[in-house]
């Protein structure tokens, strides 16, 4: 079998390389042909995963033609900002597997799998989990989760399982994605009590009422709870709000120590940035309190110090844990 995996960036590569080195045939596709020929040169994505050598079955294009051809699965590593873009001009593949993760809010929140379905009328599973691309293309262990129909997800199961990456199944599809968008939310969070030095019992009761916010918000909209203290819940968020590796809570802790928001993204896409409109806007529309979505949102967007934020939610009304 051949497979595309479509975005070059640091995940999109890990998931290439991971494929690739199974001896599986794998067409990496990048938007910029410069970036697609100096990996072809070098055999290493310098601008997102330098160190790593890409394997011989790995093949960089940025002809979108070329990447597709005679292929049975998609994977989409894209920014979810550019996910529709980016497939509207592309050609269809006959299914995909969905690693972006990220949230819109468009009359109702919409999750990436959900706009690769409607955009191609192809299906697509989630691959999703606690999975650092920096360590899974080094192969580090780890494991994740691929959620979707039960024949389709044991498919990726195969398909990407080995001896450092282990994956596990559900068909909670919903859960898995809502788990992975809020994650990054919660990362901007923790990444902000870092940047305050307001040490780790701080951390922790944040992470723990944050875990508390993804359940609550996550089965208000089809999650089982189940998933959330799963690997594509708690997993994910102990690994997003505790890595050097993290975008995410590295912006937390650049915002708080006075860089605009305009300058988080130089390093990377950022998604809980975009994640947290989408929460708050549902939470306001439904009657969620989402107390901490909505500080990450008014120190991210309004402008409010976050100290201000952290006395406003130590304030809140006493209440049974």
């Amino acid at each position: 079998m051949r497979v595309a995996v479509l975005g070059a960036g640091a995940w999109g590569t890990a998931l290439a390389v991971l494929l690739a080195s199974k001896g599986v045939p794998t067409a990496l596709w990048a938007r910029r042909k410069e970036q697609a020929e100096a990996m072809r040169a070098h055999r290493e994505n310098k601008d997102h995963l330098p160190g790593v050598a890409l394997p011989a079955y790995l093949y960089p294009t940025s002809n979108p033609e070329e990447a597709l051809e005679g292929v049975e699965l998609a994977v989409v590593a894209v920014p979810s900002r550019a996910l529709r873009e980016t497939l509207a001009g592309l050609p269809l593949a006959p299914w995909y597997v969905s690693a972006t993760k990220g949230l819109y809010y468009e009359e109702g929140v919409q999750t990436p799998a959900e706009v690769v379905e409607a955009l191609t009328g192809r299906p697509a599973v989630v691959l999703s989990g606690p999975n650092h691309a920096e360590e899974v293309a080094r192969f580090l262990p780890t494991a994740s989760v691929a959620a979707g129909p039960e024949d389709l997800a044991r498919w990726v199961q195969a398909l990407f399982s080995g001896p450092t990456f282990r994956v596990y199944t559900t068909r909670d599809r919903r859960g898995v994605e809502l788990g992975g968008a809020v994650k990054n939310v919660l990362a901007l969070a923790a990444g902000m009590v870092d940047g305050l030095r307001l040490g780790d019992n701080a951390k922790a009761a944040l992470l723990t009422r944050g875990l508390r916010e993804m359940v609550r918000f996550g089965t208000a909209l089809g999650g089982e709870e189940a998933t959330f203290y799963g690997l594509a819940g708690l997993g994910d968020l102990l690994a997003t709000a505790y890595s050097l590796h993290s975008r995410n809570r590295g912006a937390g802790e650049r915002l708080v120590r006075g860089e605009a928001r305009e300058r988080l993204e130089d390093r990377g896409v950022v998604e809980g940035l975009y994640a947290v409109q989408a929460m708050v806007a549902w939470g306001k529309e439904a009657g969620v309190e989402l107390p901490i979505a909505e500080a990450v949102y008014q120190v991210a967007y309004g402008g409010l110090d976050p100290l201000a934020a952290l006395k406003a939610l130590m304030a809140r009304e006493p209440k049974e844990e």
